[in-house]
């Protein structure tokens, strides 16, 4: 890790998603820090539906590479964090801790007595909870991204992985989807290719669609 964190532009404008790891060891205290940034993110309620699971183990990456369609960035990454969404996390005590730190960080006890009835019908509702619980984890995971990034390591954001087997490697429960696995290190070899972006007037809008923005 270099001594100065990039700037968090910075790190948005270069990175990209690293092909391969030297598989260098993180210290505990930069991962600490990505994992937290990851705990800081926000979410529907601030029910933190999250739940991360952090493979460092040789034999344990091993299993995961089986799992992630046998690449071999799993096996060499520092770390692998693999994203999950807890679907029965608000049902098992987490609205009860929400509460708790809402009010000691000073929610009313009107907004409480509201969000304890409001909350659990939600969500008990809800007509695509994996879909909610993506959109939450993908929030968190993302601060984790680039967080490690501007530490000045490499990352690997990753779709490409068998949820059942995943959920066999690291007995989940059955309430957690698995969302993303990321893959983090130093680069090894050779960057992957800037694939260029977008120009702003082909996917940003001004006030409805088809009106281009101009800025």
């Amino acid at each position: 890790m270099s001594s100065t964190e990039k700037p968090l532009s910075q790190a948005i404008r270069e990175r990209r998603a690293t092909p391969s790891f030297d598989g260098a060891a993180i210290p505990n205290k930069d991962l600490k820090k990505i994992l937290e940034a990851g705990l800081h993110a926000p979410s529907g309620y601030n029910m933190q539906p999250w739940r991360f699971i952090v493979v460092r183990d040789a034999e344990q990456k091993r299993r995961l590479r089986g799992a992630s369609f046998n690449q071999a960035k799993v096996e060499e990454a520092s770390v692998m964090i693999v994203a999950c969404g807890d679907a029965d996390g608000w049902r098992n005590g987490d609205l009860e801790e929400m509460l708790r730190l809402g009010r000691q960080g000073g929610m009313s006890e009107s907004y409480a007595a509201q969000a304890k009835e409001t909350i659990p019908n939600y969500l008990s509702n809800h007509p695509n909870m994996p879909m909610w619980l993506n959109r939450h984890v993908m929030i968190a995971f993302t601060h984790m991204l680039l967080t490690a990034e501007t530490l000045g390591y490499d990352t690997a954001p990753m779709e490409g992985f068998e949820e059942e087997k995943v959920r066999e490697v690291l007995k989940l429960p059955l309430s957690y989807h698995v969302v993303a696995l990321l893959g983090i290190g130093h680069l090894k070899g050779a960057d992957k290719h800037d694939g260029g972006r977008f120009e702003m007037s082909r996917v940003v809008f001004d006030e409805e669609y088809g009106k281009r923005m101009r800025l």
